[in-house]
C-alpha cells in the first residue's frame, strides 16, 4: 500500500485538501466575521439613528405642547386685554358723553342768561323811552329842575 503511487496521490490530495480547506476556512471566517462586524456596526448605527429620531420625536412634541401653550396663553391675554380695553372705552365714552351733556347745559344756560339779559335790556330801553315820552308830556320845567338837583345829591352816595 506504501508503494502504491495511487495512494500516495491520496496522501497528496488529502494533505492538499486539509491545508486548502485551513487556509481557506481561515480567509471565509475571516471575511464572514468583517461581514458579521459590518452588518453589527450599522445595526448599532441604525439602533442609535432610531434612539435620535425618537429623542427628536419627543422633543418636536414638547416643543408642539409648549408652543401650543403659549398661543392658548396670548389668546388669553388678548382676550383679557380685549375686555380692559372694551371696558375702559365704555368708561371713556361716558366721560365724554357727560361732558357734552355739561357742556350743553352750559350753553343752555348762557342762551337762557343772554336772552333774559336782552329781554331786561329790552324792557329797560322801553320803559326809559317810555318813562321819557312821559315826562315829556307831564313834567314841568320846575320840575325837572327839582329831579336833577335831588340826582346830583344823590351821585356821591350811589357812586360809593
Amino acid at each position: 500500500m506504501f508503494s502504491d503511487p495511487t495512494f500516495w496521490v491520496l496522501v497528496a490530495f488529502v494533505i492538499f485538501f486539509v491545508l486548502v480547506a485551513k487556509k481557506g476556512s481561515a480567509f471565509i471566517t475571516e471575511g464572514l466575521d468583517k461581514r458579521s462586524a459590518g452588518i453589527k456596526a450599522k445595526l448599532d448605527e441604525a439602533e442609535s439613528l432610531r434612539e435620535e429620531a425618537q429623542a427628536m420625536l419627543a422633543s418636536y412634541k414638547r416643543k408642539q405642547k409648549d408652543a401650543l401653550k403659549e398661543a392658548e396663553e396670548i389668546l388669553n391675554h388678548a382676550r383679557e386685554q380685549s375686555k380692559i380695553n372694551q371696558e375702559q372705552a365704555a368708561k371713556d365714552l361716558d366721560a365724554q358723553l357727560t361732558r357734552r351733556e355739561q357742556q350743553i347745559a352750559d350753553r343752555i344756560g348762557q342762551a337762557e342768561a343772554q336772552a333774559l339779559a336782552d329781554v331786561r335790556g329790552k324792557a329797560a330801553d322801553i320803559a326809559i323811552a317810555a318813562t321819557r315820552e312821559l315826562l315829556a308830556v307831564k313834567l314841568t320845567d320846575k320840575q325837572a329842575g327839582a329831579l336833577i338837583d335831588t340826582a346830583v345829591k344823590d351821585l356821591p352816595a350811589k357812586l360809593h
